[in-house]
């Protein structure tokens, strides 16, 4: 049996994907997981177990910058000897600096490597890797920045998805409901404008129509002023910081707000949500404005721009697609042609076939 290790870290974005590939592949492999202290917040600790090493970010700080050297070299010889213990076949890294000493060792022991990259720009470890990996698993194949020469590594699978996801019902009401049920996604590590401008978003809608809001928050110290606004326009709300079991079958999303995780938007599409983008500007790369341009070129989503915001003109916008629901229902059925082949089983058997054949 091959011993494999899933290297992650960091936000969400990182840290969930890496906990499905091990849900995929456990039954047939022996799986280790390791984990910065940042990305072990997103992990479930009665459910899964993991080695927890950190590793500096080098350039975080110019002045630490000796220190920070010092400390991931040190990571390497950790991560060398961590490796060669547990006589690890093959190494599965879903980016992030932290996976970099993982993926260094693994060059020097000729461990297998391969990546992960569900975004639509290739990340900077991903891309300093991708000479010595076996291959790296997208959910496209037009990634931007990807080096031409190495096109044949790319694995594509449908979008990732916790197994129970799949239990979920899929929203195919044709009409949105009254009250309305709206979904505010600020990401693993919520978004400031949500808690302010969005905020104000709602309010507005509400001067229209019932709602029913649950929304994530970048701050809880805001919590009390936004729950007394809410409660003075009646509106129904949830208010969290982060939340493992965020959709069921009792609550019915109509729309969603969203940042543009690969996470967070192939979920939206799995359960045909519509949803308004609204990338973070300062991504690296601008990953998330190409997150979200994949979904809104195929005419799934709406894209606004966080740089040139108006919450006025979004209230505005809003309204008009709820009084006339054409374009709306019109996202949801492209949501749905371009998530219909997306089965834990279809995905499984593309990952062990993957591994299976080195």
């Amino acid at each position: 049996m091959k011993n494999i290790i899933i290297s992650t870290g960091g936000s969400g974005g990182h840290v969930i994907p890496a906990l499905i590939l091990l849900d995929h592949l456990k039954e047939k492999f022996n799986l280790f997981l390791v984990s910065d202290k940042r990305g072990s917040k997103f992990i479930d600790k009665e459910k899964y177990f993991f080695e927890l090493i950190d590793v500096p970010n080098i350039f975080s700080s110019i002045f630490m910058f000796p220190i920070n050297l010092a400390s991931f070299l040190f990571s390497i010889i950790k991560t060398y000897k961590y490796l060669k213990e547990k006589k690890i076949d093959t190494l599965i890294s879903t980016g992030g600096y932290m996976s970099l000493p993982f993926c260094i060792s693994s060059k020097l022991l000729k461990i297998n490597i391969y990546l992960f990259e569900p975004n639509m720009v290739i990340g900077r470890t991903n891309k300093l890797i991708l000479n010595f990996s076996k291959k790296i698993i997208c959910y496209q194949d037009e990634i931007i920045g990807f080096p031409k020469k190495f096109r044949k590594k790319i694995f594509i699978i449908k979008p990732l998805l916790k197994k129970e996801f799949y239990d979920l019902s899929k929203n195919l009401n044709k009409k949105i409901s009254s009250p309305i049920n709206i979904l505010v996604l600020g990401g693993s590590q919520g978004a400031k404008i949500f808690d302010t401008k969005i905020k104000d978003v709602i309010l507005k809608l509400s001067e229209f129509y019932k709602i029913n809001i649950t929304q994530q928050l970048y701050d809880t110290k805001n919590l009390p002023q936004i729950k007394l606004a809410y409660n003075k326009m009646h509106i129904t709300h949830d208010l969290f910081k982060f939340k493992k079991e965020l959709y069921n079958d009792s609550n019915f999303f109509d729309l969603a707000i969203t940042r543009c995780g690969a996470s967070a938007m192939s979920e939206l599409s799995f359960l045909a949500i519509p949803f308004i983008a609204i990338p973070f500007p300062y991504a690296k790369d601008n990953h998330q404005f190409y997150n979200a341009k994949y979904y809104y070129d195929k005419k799934c989503c709406w894209l606004f721009d966080q740089k040139n915001f108006d919450d006025n003109k979004l209230a505005n916008f809003i309204v008009n697609f709820i009084n006339n629901q054409k374009d709306y229902n019109s996202k949801k059925e492209n949501l749905l042609k371009i998530s219909y082949q997306n089965t834990w089983n279809n995905i499984n058997e593309k990952l062990l076939e993957l591994i299976d054949e080195n």
